[in-house]
This record gives structure tokens, sequence and C-alpha cells, in this order.
């Protein structure tokens, strides 16, 4: 029952607490005011208590839920503060399991209390599935928040274009550790408490942890929710209730999902499980039904995009929310300032931290090293932290269990890590765990003694599931597998399958650690998404005899072994010179930077600062650097000048292979810098991409001719598009480069809003053409710059009077518009429908214009007309007419 698994709860954490700490939690319960309006139990009643005894006392004294709330509260005063976490993510699951479907939620307060909002995006990404999640990391730090529409948890459901738009299924993907479950989890409270989405009647979460364990048999749906839901009501086939179907986890599933062309299948037709997901997931089986399906982005693509509305990435906490998790996990304010403190000296911690888990991880961390008072410098690498909270963790399992079971306890998991990490997999079960020769009895006390690194979940039945608390634990204790086999047993455990002749020659000429690493960089860069990384990166680090010192107590030390870490390095820098793409070599930087190797970075961060950057020199590991240093910049990339690296269209093109640099949030300035059709080319193909969130384009003073605007509109056609800006001063243009962009108007609604085509030979014709455009409903252009091209304005007044809800700024500053053009013009500005706030207008004085109007009476005959609006109408401002002629309209009532 709900309630037994709470007891059960209480239980487990309490027997998780030294004899000390025990004590401590006694004393602080016999206070009075540890929370609002909770006595204190008498001192009588636990003098002779033990653990068991305790929880019943404090059920007896709160009730269930206020035992629950003072077990949280008391664990942080006594320093347990990594208990605090996994007590609170315990308690959620079991309430997410128990109250959903009804409104009798239990208990809601803990998760209420630890929930951080989530920063939630749209997530319509083609690459999702193919992008390393290490990377994944870096280039979402660097986009800006305000880039994206972010979506409130509650609103998962809503359509993007805010319009009642019915949305049946929602896929939402994210890396792992990003808070996903725990979504879930605060999605289901605030609807179980009214809070939220009171259209839905029912909801029914499932995980495929848990269906996975029924894997070849057969099912009706209700027979399947009954399985692995339990008190639920589940007469759902003969109602008119809206339903809610959550998969959780689709990434951990073990079933292969089939999407026929069969016809609608019955409620009440026995299928085997995958082929029951499949129906629902296409809508023959309870096509009215909703259904939200949460993953990992490798296995996004399993579902058919036909199938699914809505696409949203969980992007986990941007740095605002970092901070509140921090304030939330620790209420002592002096200490949480030192820690968020502490994090932000490292850029590469503090980017890491955006991940939930992480976040947790550092914390325990920099508790730990602060409450001992140590005066070390806080972790600069992955391996570091990861390697100090293992220590971490043995420690306080230390307090109860003896050192020599503990460290025979870590060797276990870590070589269930690496053999599961060989297969994939990330939920263990009863075979699994066989196969890694760990019996299940065994598999139990290790998820009770090291409860922040493994853990139990709840099966069906009897049916157990384990896992690692989070991937990077997983591959931080396959790495370290590695280096305990070689270190300890002179073992290679990462060796291919051998001859019996190989195998003769491996006994009696043992494999070195530098040996093994090269392999390992091999084997990651084989990979084709990358699921090996962070796992050399770890193995990496702990090849440094200073990381390996951190693990004395687990790891045999050979003080007469040479460091490796030069050899290393070499071997790195030679495969980045192998490889001719930047974006391959990303996580071999970070792999550098685990040995603390910076040579690479340092010589390219000195050709920047010298300004000395020569294409002609530059070796392809430094063009790998340039894209590694400008993702890893101390300071952030507000923009991307092109000219401050060098005036080089190579510099581009190699710069714009890297899918890492494509989509960059911030506006490319590639002004003056020789650039070609070919660029065109390469940023077209750029904008095209789902990944780009390019919104400024400054392609000014380049020679790119009517051709290469041709190639640059094929990707502002794309719907994938999200360009806003475009220059294209003095690039060359004749009218038909306006054809070409007129162009961009017609098949969908563009998202250029502010167009610069000034100092081009466009005549008369070329504007004539581009106004078809800008009649188009489709055209959303808010400012157009047309400065020195000599034309009039007839075309161009006739294309706003057709479409005049959205320009706001218009210049036309040195032109001949002409008597008609001017009148043109004077007379849209009475149409109530025109939106133009800016007219620019300066004077033009040029002895090759014989035919026009004496311009000095063509400005005071605008003045004039200007000036009598202003009295009619008094909503028209005029500047001095010697200088720029401005005309602003304030907002028409």
């Amino acid at each position: 029952s709900v309630m037994a698994s709470h007891i059960e709860l209480l239980l487990g954490v309490l027997q998780d607490l030294g004899n000390d700490e025990l004590k401590h939690f006694q004393w602080l319960l016999k206070q009075a005011g540890i929370i609002e309006g909770f006595p204190a139990i008498p001192k009588s009643r636990l003098e002779e208590a033990d653990r068991q005894d305790m929880v019943d006392e404090m059920v007896q004294t709160y009730s269930l839920h206020g035992a629950l709330r003072i077990t949280l509260e008391v664990l942080r005063k006594i320093g347990r503060n990594d208990l605090v976490e996994h007590f609170s993510q315990s308690v959620a699951q079991a309430d997410s399991k128990s109250s959903t479907g009804s409104s009798k939620q239990k208990d809601k307060k803990l998760l209420d209390d630890i929930y951080t909002e989530l920063y939630i995006i749209d997530g319509n990404d083609e690459d999702v599935n193919r992008q390393h999640e290490v990377r994944h990391i870096e280039m979402a730090s660097r986009r800006p928040q305000g880039s994206d529409r972010s979506i409130q948890h509650n609103d998962i459901f809503k359509h993007p274009s805010g319009e009642s738009t019915p949305v049946r299924t929602v896929l939402t993907h994210g890396i792992a550790g990003i808070g996903k479950t725990f979504l879930v989890h605060k999605f289901i409270l605030d609807w179980a408490e009214g809070r939220a989405n009171q259209d839905t009647h029912l909801t029914f979460p499932f995980t495929f942890r848990q269906l996975n364990l029924l894997k070849g048999r057969r099912f009706r749906l209700a027979e399947l929710i009954h399985k692995c839901i339990r008190e639920r009501n589940t007469n759902y086939d003969k109602s008119t209730y809206k339903l809610l179907f959550v998969l959780d986890g689709l990434d951990e599933s073990r079933l292969h999902l089939n999407f026929c062309d069969k016809d609608e299948c019955s409620v009440d037709e026995p299928l085997f499980v995958n082929e029951l997901l499949a129906n629902l997931i296409q809508g023959k089986l309870l096509p009215s039904a909703r259904l939200w399906i949460t993953t990992r982005p490798a296995a996004a693509n399993q579902i058919p995009l036909d199938f699914v509305d809505i696409m949203t990435e969980v992007r986990g906490f941007t740095d605002p929310q970092k901070e509140e998790y921090f304030r939330k996990r620790f209420r002592d304010e002096q200490a949480c300032g030192r820690i968020i403190s502490h994090v932000k000296t490292s850029r590469s911690l503090h980017i890491m931290c955006h991940i939930p888990v992480f976040c947790w991880i550092t914390a325990t961390v920099l508790m730990e090293m602060l409450g001992e008072g140590e005066k070390n410098e806080i972790p600069q690498t992955l391996t570091e932290m990861y390697a100090k909270f293992l220590v971490f963790q043995m420690k306080q399992t230390a307090m109860k269990y003896d050192m020599t079971e503990n460290v025979k306890i870590i060797k276990s998991l870590a070589k269930l890590a690496f053999h599961q990490l060989e297969k994939g997999n990330l939920i263990f079960y009863e075979t699994d765990l066989k196969n890694s020769g760990i019996p299940l009895s065994d598999a139990s006390v290790y998820s009770g003694v090291f409860t922040q690194i493994f853990q139990e979940e709840d099966g069906l039945n009897e049916d157990k599931m384990f896992s690692f608390v989070h991937l990077s634990i997983h591959e931080f204790l396959a790495a370290f597998y590695v280096v305990l086999s070689l270190l300890n047993d002179n073992k290679d455990v990462m060796a291919e399958p051998q001859t019996p002749l190989q195998h003769l020659n491996r006994l009696f000429q043992k494999a070195t650690v530098t040996e093994v690493c090269e392999r390992a960089v091999d084997k990651a860069l084989q990979s084709p998404n990358g699921h090996l990384d962070l796992f050399l990166r770890f193995l990496l680090g702990l090849s440094l005899k200073s990381n390996q010192a951190l693990l004395r107590g687990l790891l045999k030390l050979k003080p007469s072994s040479k460091d490796t870490s030069q050899e290393l390095a070499k071997y790195i820098k030679k495969k980045i010179r192998e490889n001719p793409s930047p974006e391959r070599c990303i996580n071999l930087f970070h792999c550098l930077s685990e040995l603390r190797d910076w040579s690479l970075v340092d010589e390219i961060q000195h050709y920047l600062r010298t300004g000395s950057i020569s294409t002609a020199h530059i070796s392809p590991a430094q063009w790998s650097a340039l894209v590694y240093v400008l993702l890893s910049s101390e300071e952030d990339l507000d923009v991307f000048d092109l000219k401050k690296y060098s005036r080089s269209e190579e510099v581009l093109l190699r710069i714009l292979k890297s899918s890492s640099l494509c989509s960059p949030p911030f506006p490319l300035l590639l002004s003056q810098c020789q650039l070609s059709r070919l660029s065109c080319e390469a940023l077209a193909s750029t904008l095209s991409s789902q990944a780009s969130s390019v919104r400024e384009l400054d392609l000014s003073f380049n020679k790119l001719h009517d051709v290469g605007v041709n190639l640059l509109s094929v990707g502002l056609k794309s719907s994938h598009c999200k360009l806003e800006t475009l220059r294209l001063s003095w690039c060359c243009m004749s009218e038909k480069g306006c054809d070409y962009l007129a162009s961009v108007f017609q098949s969908k609604p563009s998202s250029l809003r502010n167009l610069d085509l000034s100092n081009n030979d466009l005549r008369d014709l070329g504007v004539e053409l581009l106004s078809l455009g800008l009649e188009r409903p489709n055209c959303r252009l808010e400012t157009l710059r047309l400065v020195v091209l000599n034309l009039c304005c007839s075309s161009l007044a006739s294309a706003i009077s057709f479409n005049p809800s959205h320009l706001r700024e218009l210049d036309l500053s040195y032109n001949h518009p002409g008597d008609s053009g001017l009148k043109l013009l004077s007379a849209g500005l009475e149409d109530p429908h025109w939106r133009l706030e800016t007219l620019r207008y300066k004077e033009f004085i040029s002895s090759s214009i014989h035919s026009a109007p004496p311009l000095q009476s063509l400005l005071e005959g605008l003045q004039v007309y200007l000036c009598c609006t202003f009295r009619q109408q008094g909503n028209i401002k005029l500047c001095d007419m010697k200088e720029t002629k401005t005309c602003k309209i304030r907002s028409k009532n």
C-alpha cells in the first residue's frame, strides 16, 4: 500500500544514518518548533527506541505526512543533504504511482518543496538523435533563454500557436539527468491537486522499465493498466472521459515498436505489449486519448514524426534556476552563497550544472569540502569531481559498514557498470546482474548501502529492477573499472576477442594504461552518436596519478610507474589532426582538459589575442582548436564577428562545417570578409537546418551578386529558418536579386522582420519586383532600408497599401522619389491601416540628376504636407528639414 511504501522509506533513511547521526536526529525530535506547529516528541518515548520504534513514534505524533516533512527538515539540520534529494525523489515516485487517477494525494509538500521549475522549449530538431549529449550540454548553455519559446510544465499540451488546436501526442526529449521524470511527477501532482489540466479525467503513468518486464506477453489494455498501475479506475473503455497515457523513458525500452498499417484495433483484443503501445501511439487504439512520451535524444527517432503533434525539449536549469535549486537544497544562506560562488569560478562546472543531477553531485561534493574546511582548490575537471563524490559516499557508508565490504561493493558495481555500458543497458534486471556475477540478493544490499550511487526500483509483483542514479555515474564507474583492472589485476578488460596466439602473447606482454586509453580513443571516435564520449573523458582523467591518488583506498598505486599524461596528450593531438571535422574533435579537446593539457588551446588563443591568425599557416588541429575556443570561451559570445578572426571565406566555411556551430544563437557579422556564392550556399544550409537559431545575419560589403542571393534565398524559404534581420548592403545586387528575395514571401509566413538592401543597383524594376513580395500576406517585414538606390516610390507605396499592417520603418534616404512617389507615400500616411512609425529621407546632392525637380522644393512640399497632417491629426513629428526628414507616427486609436 501507499502508507507501507512511505513507512519503508522512513525506515530506510534512518538506517542510512550512523549511530552519532541517529542520536542527533533523536535530539532534534525532542525539540519543539523544528517546523512551526509540530510538537516535540517526549524524551521518555525516544530513550530506548530503535529505528523501527522511531518511525512508529513519528507517525503517531505527526501523522504520516507530517513524519515525512519533519524527516526532510531534520536531515537538512544534521547535515545529511545528500539524503534530502534521494528521499524527496523516492517519496515523489511513490506519490505519482499511488495518487494518479484521483485527487487524494498525500505528502505533496515534499515534491513542491524540492521542485525547481525547468527550462522547457519547443524541440523540433532533425538531428536530435545524432547529437552527442555532452556537446548538447555546452551548446545549450550558449543559447540565450529568450531565443526560444519557453514552456511552463503545466502547458505541455498547449499548441505553440497559442490557439486551441487539439494536441494528442507530445514527445519530450532531454539528455540524461535533465529532469524529465521529475517533470512528469510534478505535472501529475499538479493535475491530481486540481491546479492544472483539469480537462483530463484519468491519467495512466507507465514506465518502460516496468513494461520491459512484460515483453513477450499478451494483454488487453485494461489488463496492462491493472498490471502496471495499482489502485486505478480503469472502466475507461465505456466512459466519455478524456484520458492521458504517460510513457516515461522510451530510451530504456527493450521492446520493438513496429508501426504497421493494421486497421484500428479494439481495447478488448489481447496483444503483445509492444503491439499495444504501437497501436496506442499510432492512434489506432483510443484515438481521442492524449499521449505523453519522454526520452533521451538518442531514442527519439523510434517514434515517427507523423505520430507526434508537438516535440518539446527539457533544457534543465537556466542560471537563475541553478541558484534557486541550491537555495532550496540548502537552507543555510551563507553555505549556499559559498557554493554558488564556488561553482561560478569554474565555467565548465557552471555549464554542467544546468543538469539537475549534476547540481546535486556538485552540491554534495562542495558541501563536504566546505564542511571539512578543505583548503584545496575546488575540482576543475569532471573526473576530479566524480572521484571526490565517490570518496564522499564511501566515507558516509563507513560509519555503518566495514570499509573492506564497501570496497568490495564498489568494485562489483564498477564491473556491472562496464559490462552493461558495453551492451548499452541502463536498467538491469535479474539476468543482467547474474551475467555480471552479482546475485539478486546482493544487488538489493548494494542499493541499500550506496543509496546515492545504485538504486532499486519498483518492478511488477516480485520482479526487481536496478539502475545507477545517473548515466554519468554509470560511465564514471565503468571507466574506473578499466583502470582498476589494469592497476590491481594487470588485466585489460577492453581487449578485443583474440586468436589463441594473440591471447598467449597477451599473457606475457601486459597492456599499459597508455595502450588501453589509446584504444579507447579510437573506439569512441568510431561511435556514430558519441555514446562513449563521457566514458572516455573519465578514463583519461583517471589515468592521471593525481586522480588515482584520490581513490587510493580502491586502487593499487605504483610509485615507480611513469606519468602517461604527456604520451596520451600527444596521441589525442594526432587524432585531432587526422579528423578534418572540428565537430568530431570537440570531445578530444575535453579529453585534453581532463589530462590538464591546454597547449593547443593556448596557441589559438594567442593568435586571437594578437590578431595574427592566418589561413595559410593554421593547421587542421588549430582549426579544431578555434571551434573549441569559440564554444568554451570564458566570455559569453554575444556576437560572432568573422573579422575578429580572419577576413576569409575559408575560415567561415570550415567553421560552418561543424554542426556545433551551425546553429549559433548569436548574430553572425560577416561584413567585409571577401565572401562569395560559396558562403551563401553554406549559410543557406545553416538556415535550413532544424537546429538553426540564427536570428541576425550581416553580409554587407561582400560581392555576392545575384547568384549568391539566389542561393541564400533557398535557406530563407525553409520552414526551419528563424532569421529576423538580413543586411545585404553593397553586395552587387541587381533587379534579379530582388526577384529572388520576393519569392521568399510567396510560399510560407516569413520570419524576416528587418531587411537592408541599400547601395545596390536595384533600379525601379528591382523595387517593383521586391514590392510583389511585400504585397504578400506572408510578408512580416517591419523595417526596410533602401538607401542610395536612385528610385521612385510608386510601386513601393502601392505594395505597402496592399499589405499595410506590418511595416514600421522605411528608409529612403538619398533617393529621388519624384513628385508622384512623394504624393503616393503622403496619401498612404492617411490610410488608417498603415503602421508606419518612421520615414527617413535625406538629401541627395548629385550633379548627375538633371531631370528631377528642385530637391529643396520637394522637401518643402513634404514638410508642408506633414505639418498640415500634424495640425489635423496631432500624430506626426518632424525633425529639422536641413537634417534628416523623419516622420514618426504615434499609435492611432
